[in-house]
């Protein structure tokens, strides 16, 4: 009888207790971990490419999701890693030194690529900078970014003012950009990079002003991957993890480079011949040592674009990051 009783009033105490209550008895669950990684256009960013189709990163860690984006400019990126919503942003070493100056809690964790850049016209009569008149518009990503820093800096040589040019920038993204200089409207002019830059080199009524390297004085690291101090912090193995993936992905291209050609061929809806042209000699470069910092930031300090130098160079980078001396 005592058991019977004893059933009873266990089962009603269970019914008390309600449908939740075997789930208070489990363990807690464990939090998915999680990076998220933002991107810009054109083939500076071809490792990431082959990186996501590949998933080197969800192999180095399995369990680890990967969420990924592809936005038009730096200050988009930015303003996505400041809301939280991207741990790992690409983009050139001018914003990101602008965004440093700025109290950006970010940091250089590695290089991408080099790549050529080009300032591109529609118009026969510009052979040079000082061809352009007052209504010459110029397109390119945005103010700050690397295109316009080299702008301004061919401006200070060649002209004496780098800050010449300013009041005549357009901003537009690559794609919209290319097809803005083609239809011969409202834009005279467009600093770019590949493939856009090479697409319209293609068109017999266009041709390059001057080329980056021309600008900057030297070859120079195009883009850097740049990662947030929360994310450094918090996701230790994810953040090592991501690296790694970087280094094999860099290694695959290497090793496999028709494979590579074949994959990005379809990315990016380039034949694979033309594009393994653009990567055999066109001086598109993949590796993760970074180049060019100290130039950039010392011209930008001088021209104002930022007010302050680093003391050491710890401030800008990650002590996973290969660099420049």
């Amino acid at each position: 009888m005592k058991k019977v009783q004893l059933a009873v009033f266990a089962i009603f105490f269970l019914t008390l207790l309600g449908p939740g209550w075997g789930l208070a008895l489990q363990k807690p669950s464990v939090k998915q971990p999680q990076i998220s990684i933002a991107e810009q256009y054109g083939l500076a960013y071809a490792p990431l490419q082959i990186m996501k189709e590949m998933k080197f990163l969800e192999k180095k860690l399995p369990g680890l999701k990967v969420v990924w984006s592809q936005l038009g400019n730096t200050a988009a990126i930015r303003e996505a890693m400041l809301a939280g919503k991207v741990d790992v942003g690409f983009m050139a070493i001018p914003p990101f030194l602008i965004g440093w100056n700025h109290g950006m809690p970010w940091k250089i964790a590695c290089g991408l690529s080099e790549s050529p850049v080009g300032l591109v016209t529609n118009q026969q009569e510009i052979r040079s900078l000082g061809d352009f008149t007052k209504t010459a518009r110029i397109a390119l990503p945005q103010p700050g970014s690397v295109q316009h820093i080299l702008l301004a800096m061919a401006c200070e040589r060649q002209l004496g003012d780098a800050k010449k040019l300013d009041n005549q920038l357009v901003t537009l993204s690559h794609p919209d950009g290319m097809n803005a200089l083609l239809a011969k409207k409202d834009i005279t002019a467009h600093f770019t990079a590949p493939p856009y830059l090479f697409k319209e080199l293609l068109h017999p009524d266009m041709h390059q002003i001057m080329d980056g390297t021309e600008a900057f004085g030297k070859e120079f690291t195009f883009i850097v991957g740049v990662c947030t101090e929360q994310f450094h912090q918090q996701s230790p193995r994810v953040f090592k993890a991501f690296l790694q993936a970087l280094q094999e992905t860099l290694r695959f291209m290497r090793e496999n480079p028709e494979q590579t050609v074949s994959r990005l061929s379809a990315e990016y809806k380039i034949p694979a011949a033309e594009l393994n042209q653009y990567f055999q000699e066109k001086g598109l470069k993949y590796n993760l040592e970074v180049k060019g910092v100290k130039e950039f930031a010392a011209f930008m300090k001088r021209q104002g674009y930022i007010n302050k130098l680093p003391r050491k160079m710890s401030e800008l980078y990650w002590e996973t990051a290969t660099y420049e001396k």
